[in-house]
């Protein structure tokens, strides 16, 4: 008799509760198959905008993330789970969790802020805060820079938000500072400098590349040489411009000034 007794509760127990867990399994199956559809309807209207694939990532794991919580709300109230104390204490925990990642919340909500608004793009050459590089990286956290020495600036967005940013685009300005002497016959080595700059492949053509004399010294006569290239090119141009210059500037007679010492003698 105890055994027909238990197994009258396992089956009461079976016909009472069972309806409700195959009721929560089939939410639960409906709400996996809409965070995915949802997930790809986010994935789709992102791969519109000019963002970074982990960030596109990121933002579809979100999505899908609030989906499948409101999903186990739900599946819990139909297997008899009671929602309001359950919700109450995740807000109270989620007061306190946030109170400890204020700075990593901060961060994310500078990230999007920056992801939505484009300050800057991938590539761009930015300066801020005391330092400047290539943007090579946004994420929903930080942002990263390639310096000029191949180095990488990690910035927290947090910092970027709300500050002072000078945005080079994908174009920098190389200034070089061409010392000759004044017995140059000025107009020949300028023609000299822009026919280089006419010719040079990562010189580029529009914005128009500048040359023109910037001052006059006791002992020379600076040329200014100001060019636009490409941010990638940036390092390499500078370099080679000031070996063609002095190349092209050797082969047709332009002198360049030479340090001198005038020493005078007074005898008494």
């Amino acid at each position: 008799m105890p055994s027909m007794n238990a197994v009258d509760m396992l089956t009461q127990y079976a016909v009472q509760y069972g309806l409700q867990a195959a009721v929560a399994l089939g939410i639960l199956v409906a709400g996996t198959m809409a965070s995915r559809g949802a997930g790809n309807v986010v994935r789709q209207a992102l791969e519109k905008q000019t963002l970074e694939p982990p960030v596109r990532l990121l933002l579809v794991r979100i999505v899908k993330i609030v989906v499948m919580l409101f999903t186990a709300m739900i599946a819990l109230q139909a297997v008899g789970v009671p929602i309001a104390p359950l919700i109450a204490g995740l807000g109270v925990a989620g007061v306190g969790i946030g109170l400890a990642l204020q700075g990593v919340l901060s961060n994310v909500m500078a990230g999007l802020s920056i992801i939505f608004s484009k300050p800057y793009k991938l590539g761009e050459h930015i300066s801020l805060l005391g330092v400047h590089g290539d943007v090579e990286v946004i994420d929903i956290f930080t942002t990263t820079l390639k310096h000029a020495d191949h180095s990488r600036v990690i910035i927290p967005n947090r910092k970027i938000v709300g500050e002072i940013l000078h945005n080079f685009g994908t174009i920098r300005q190389v200034k070089l500072t061409i010392p000759v002497s004044h017995r140059t016959n000025i107009d020949e080595a300028l023609a000299q400098v822009k026919d280089i700059l006419q010719q040079h492949p990562k010189v580029l053509k529009e914005p128009a590349p500048g040359a023109g004399v910037s001052s006059l010294g006791e002992s020379s006569i600076a040329i200014s040489v100001a060019p636009w290239t490409s941010v990638r090119d940036y390092g390499a141009v500078q370099g080679e411009l000031n070996k063609l210059i002095l190349e092209r500037f050797r082969a047709r007679g332009i002198e360049l000034p030479s340090s001198q010492h005038v020493v005078h003698l007074v005898k008494d």
